[in-house]
């Protein structure tokens, strides 16, 4: 068959299409920043013909596809929230040991309407970037009138600097479907998808056999929990595009069109995937949603500073002393992460720190006891974005990092 138009225009964007990820090397801004400590790896990565952006092991960074070290992880909040089961192991049992699947049952006897005002109580706010109320998307699709509305979970998690996605996916993958359940149960979705970054190999292979897990113990499916609640999900991979971590390039991608984005309104939340009302939330948005629901939106919302409620975790690049995830409380100082968490850089002085993303403004140590939330980092012209934590030392160039950061994506 003829190749059409819209097919060759989809193959050419993409830059991981047919593209083996075996033996590569990362070229994401905390790769970028580490490159000094292994020059050679960093010449092959300039080698290559493909760019990997982010590899999410921004702790072991420059860093391989073949690369197998496992980051620090450490709870440094007053309550722990979205790591609290990452450690526990990932399989059903363990998960419903610790709990799961108990609060997907309660909701299903509850109005879906208790839900969104357990969420307003909240405050939360999405964890991808634009830090929107996360009870005003389910809101405005649970009024939608539609004969199918879809959830579709962003996991293409593509800041330079950010993993903790990876890990909740590839060490708490139930909590991410419970979340995604308790999502269709409450807006009236039936079908949701998961889109998942090619650059996270070993997270699909787990995703999977964690959706099968759910469907054997009647989880997911028809019928869920004894009840009249049918819901199933879909893992669909994406082939390398930056843009596509926004959510209408997203829909596009999901939808086999060309994915780019397009202007708002209308939102997703009116006309999303194939032109359904459609809730888009990204995975460790929902992390938190379990914990919500099981302890009650103003326990969350006591858990925070100022507008940025509940905890946040951070993802520490290599250039630390202590490189990992760390689960915590909004408002403590920027340099509390830093010199306290962190460590501080183990490669000599600190030159600045980049959170949010490669968009994100740079952090100049004079400004490190900013607070950390939402408005104070934005007051700076930082952002808390999807939480990475890129520092880098003296021997970064401010203009290389900015040519870099222009050539991202």
């Amino acid at each position: 068959m003829k190749p059409t138009t819209e097919n060759l225009s989809n193959t050419t964007f993409y830059h991981l299409k047919n593209i083996s990820l075996s033996d590569k090397v990362c070229q994401g801004t905390a790769c970028f920043v580490a490159r000094h400590l292994n020059q050679e790896l960093w010449k092959q990565a300039e080698r290559q013909l493909c760019k990997i952006f982010c590899l999410g092991k921004c702790y072991a960074a420059p860093a391989t596809t073949q690369e197998a070290t496992l980051p620090k992880i450490e709870i440094k909040s007053s309550q722990s929230i979205v790591l609290r089961r990452i450690q526990n192991g990932r399989s059903l049992e363990r998960y419903v040991e610790a709990g799961g699947y108990r609060v997907l049952k309660e909701v299903l006897q509850q109005k879906p309407s208790e839900i969104i005002e357990s969420l307003r109580l909240s405050n939360l706010r999405g964890r991808g970037g634009a830090a929107f109320p996360t009870w005003k998307k389910w809101q405005a699709v649970a009024s939608m009138q539609a004969d199918r509305k879809y959830v579709v979970v962003n996991a293409d998690e593509g800041d330079s600097g950010a993993f903790i996605d990876r890990f909740i996916i590839e060490n708490d993958p139930h909590c991410l479907i419970e979340a995604a359940l308790i999502a269709g149960y409450t807006v009236g979705a039936n079908q949701g998808f998961i889109y998942l970054r090619k650059e996270y190999p070993q997270a699909l292979s787990i995703l999977s056999e964690a959706i099968k897990e759910a469907h054997q113990a009647g989880m997911l499916g028809a019928y869920i929990g004894n009840s009249s609640f049918n819901f199933d999900i879909e893992i669909v991979v994406g082939e390398g595009s930056y843009v596509c971590g926004e959510e209408t390039a997203l829909l596009n991608s999901i939808e086999g069109k060309r994915p780019t984005a397009h202007y708002r309104p209308p939102y997703p939340t009116q006309a999303g995937l194939w032109g359904k009302p459609t809730l888009i939330n990204n995975v460790e948005t929902l992390a938190n949603i379990g914990w919500i629901v099981e302890n009650g939106g103003e326990a969350y919302a006591k858990i925070g500073f100022s507008k940025s409620q509940g905890t946040k975790v951070v993802s520490l690049n290599s250039l630390f002393h202590n490189p990992g995830l760390y689960e915590v409380d909004f408002g403590i100082p920027v340099r509390t992460i830093v010199e306290e968490f962190g460590g501080g850089l183990k490669t000599g002085d600190l030159k600045g720190v980049i959170i949010g993303g490669p968009l994100a403004g740079i952090i100049p140590p004079d400004l490190l006891d900013t607070r950390f939330g939402f408005e104070e980092l934005r007051a700076i012209g930082a952002s808390v974005g999807h939480g990475g934590v890129v520092a880098f030392d003296q021997k970064t160039s401010i203009i290389e990092l900015m040519h870099h950061i222009f050539s991202f994506g």
